[in-house]
């Protein structure tokens, strides 16, 4: 059923609509962004057509999908173009020389949000995608980052179940903290078969000014006895990166 939203403003209902979308979704019909935003069909389809005067959002045959507007204005702002910019190089020369998916990601609360992901042709299984979400406790890239984040993030995400994608799966508390000084102290997550039996994510820091842990570069590689020799040249590429990161850029002015 629909969500009540008396005294809801029109603000906060867009973005229930646009929010509607998920991360593998080219597009919607009005139907189902309505269910998925809890809004009454006609309240979703006047706000759609706002969006879309607006070019925040497209018609498309068969329903609405994300425009480019929203894209370029999204873009010009966030702070993830500076690091994505920053990172892309190193990410393109590990992934040539590794081989295998090469990711960036940050945390968002409770999850861990994939900026960057450079495919290979190897038949390994990523559950990521650009703009997809996990939670913290399953992922290395998630552990890493969490693993330097305000000890209240961790008290969050241990006072709720955490999901089990297999039964390499940190699910408790004790568990996850072990891992988290083990990070903190080696520099890294090496998490075999946590969401695929037959992968393994790999995870570093990404530091910049201040030192402070910015973001986390991953590799998914195959579960076997190679992907702890992946790490010096991971941890290598997040170095550079964070130099990057850490420089003063010339002003355009």
């Amino acid at each position: 059923m629909p969500r009540v939203s008396t005294g809801e403003s029109v603000i906060a209902r867009s973005i229930r609509v646009v929010e509607a979308f998920g991360v593998d979704d080219k597009e919607l019909t009005v139907g189902e962004i309505a269910r998925r935003s809890g809004l009454h069909v006609a309240t979703a389809s006047r706000l759609i057509e706002e969006l879309v005067r607006a070019h925040w959002l497209e018609r498309t045959d068969h329903g609405v999908r994300i425009g480019v507007r929203l894209w370029e204005v999204a873009s010009r702002a966030s702070p993830a173009v500076g690091l994505r910019a920053a990172a892309m190089p190193f990410m393109q020369d590990l992934h040539h020389v590794i081989g295998n998916d090469v990711q960036l990601a940050v945390r968002e609360g409770t999850e861990v949000l994939f900026l960057e992901r450079l495919t290979s042709p190897s038949p390994v299984v990523n559950y990521s995608r650009i703009a997809g979400r996990l939670p913290l406790h399953a992922s290395s890239s998630g552990l890493v980052l969490l693993a330097h984040a305000d000890p209240s993030v961790t008290d969050e995400v241990t006072s709720q179940p955490m999901k089990a994608y297999t039964d390499k799966t940190i699910t408790t508390g004790p568990q996850l903290r072990t891992a988290l000084a083990h990070i903190r102290r080696e520099g890294y997550a090496l998490c075999a078969g946590h969401i695929f039996p037959t992968t393994t994510g790999i995870s570093v820091p990404i530091r910049g000014r201040g030192d402070q842990v910015v973001a986390a570069l991953g590799l998914i590689v195959p579960n076997d006895d190679a992907a702890f020799g992946r790490i010096p040249a991971l941890k290598a590429a997040a170095r550079g990166i964070g130099r990057v990161m850490s420089t003063p850029q010339p002003s355009s002015r």
